[in-house]
């Protein structure tokens, strides 16, 4: 359950608060230069921690790695996301609990949150809005949940989040780590956000895609899903027992991983991953959807078209309930879930 924040309010002077408006933009100017690029090496994030400490004393920007470490929760070894937080962790990050910061309203797992929960959520973290987060995964498992987490808070203004590309590197080259209890932090005021909905697709929004498809006049957007390709042409089962496998008409099938190096799985570099969209007939000159089970992996998806400057950002969106609200809502009778495992039989 996410806590009330502890609020502590100050009264200054028109003068003194004038001041400090102008050295704390000057800060966050130069927090916003930590990094180059939306993925950062974990050199990059190394020297960044010595130069901007998460320290509770300090009031400029900090540099703040937080992990979102999350598992299937058919993971084979029953592995969860804090099990692996607390055995091994950048120094002082933050713990994002992606199975808690989410619309509890919702029937379908991992809806983004409203704005203020998710307000509070980053208050509780003692994350202040000028902060440079920096969002890492498992070194089990590499890049996998960083990149929703990321999305999330881009989602909702945090214009200042970088992801760490990736864990494992970090801990094969030799960085420092920590292990143990989550330590507590001072909670701190963040403000209610405003929601970015021009990058989130809804339910409705891809129905119409999928119901336009090949239809003469239709706008041409392209879904890419992230899911198996088993999963994706109904040769395979989905995880939750009760969903049809498939997908949706004229969706293109990228596995998350293909986007990955296969040994580190750390994203590939930009030429590489342009040249997997290219081979998949994906047209950056045209609005993308990028989906899959629930909402997560679709974000690899959605970082590795970031990454490589792959079609227009204003014109890129993920589907947040993706596939798992998808095959609950959809009717026999609509005809919108594909199934092509018989036919490449």
């Amino acid at each position: 359950m996410i806590r009330t924040p502890r609020l502590v309010l100050f009264r200054a002077g028109a003068e003194s608060f004038s001041a400090f408006s102008a050295s704390h933009s000057i800060r966050s100017s130069i927090a916003r230069r930590s990094f180059s690029s939306y993925l950062v090496s974990p050199k990059e994030l190394h020297d960044a921690l010595k130069k901007n400490p998460p320290s509770p004393i300090s009031t400029d920007p900090r540099v703040i790695p937080l992990c979102s470490s999350w598992f299937l929760p058919n993971d084979a070894e029953g592995r969860t996301g804090i099990q692996v937080f607390r055995k091994q962790r950048i120094p002082k990050a933050r713990f994002f609990d992606l199975d808690k910061v989410i619309d509890r309203r919702s029937p379908y797992p991992h809806m983004l949150p409203s704005a203020k929960d998710f307000a509070a959520a980053m208050s509780e973290l003692g994350i202040r809005k000028e902060d440079t987060v920096v969002v890492y995964d498992t070194k089990e498992l590499g890049i996998f949940s960083a990149p929703r987490v990321g999305w999330t808070l881009k989602i909702f203004g945090h214009s200042n989040v970088h992801i760490l590309n990736n864990f494992r590197t970090w801990v094969e080259e030799g960085f420092p780590t920590e292990s143990g209890e989550v330590y507590s932090v001072e909670c701190c005021a963040y403000p209610i956000p405003e929601v970015d909905g021009a990058k989130v697709a809804s339910y409705e929004d891809v129905r119409e895609v999928a119901q336009d498809y090949n239809k003469e006049g239709a706008e041409g957007v392209q879904i890419i899903d992230a899911r198996s390709a088993g999963r994706f042409t109904g040769a395979a089962p989905e995880p939750r027992p009760s969903l049809s496998s498939g997908h949706m008409p004229g969706a293109v099938n990228i596995p998350f991983d293909a986007v990955l190096d296969p040994t580190t799985k750390a994203f590939l570099p930009v030429d590489a991953l342009r040249e997997v969209f290219q081979k998949n007939g994906v047209d950056p000159e045209k609005p993308i959807i990028s989906s899959c089970g629930t909402g997560v992996t679709a974000c690899i998806i959605e970082t590795a078209l970031e990454e490589a400057q792959f079609g227009s950002p204003e014109r890129r969106r993920v589907y947040d309930g993706s596939w798992t609200e998808w095959a609950q809502r959809v009717k026999p009778s609509d005809s919108l879930i594909v199934k092509t495992a018989e036919s490449e039989d």
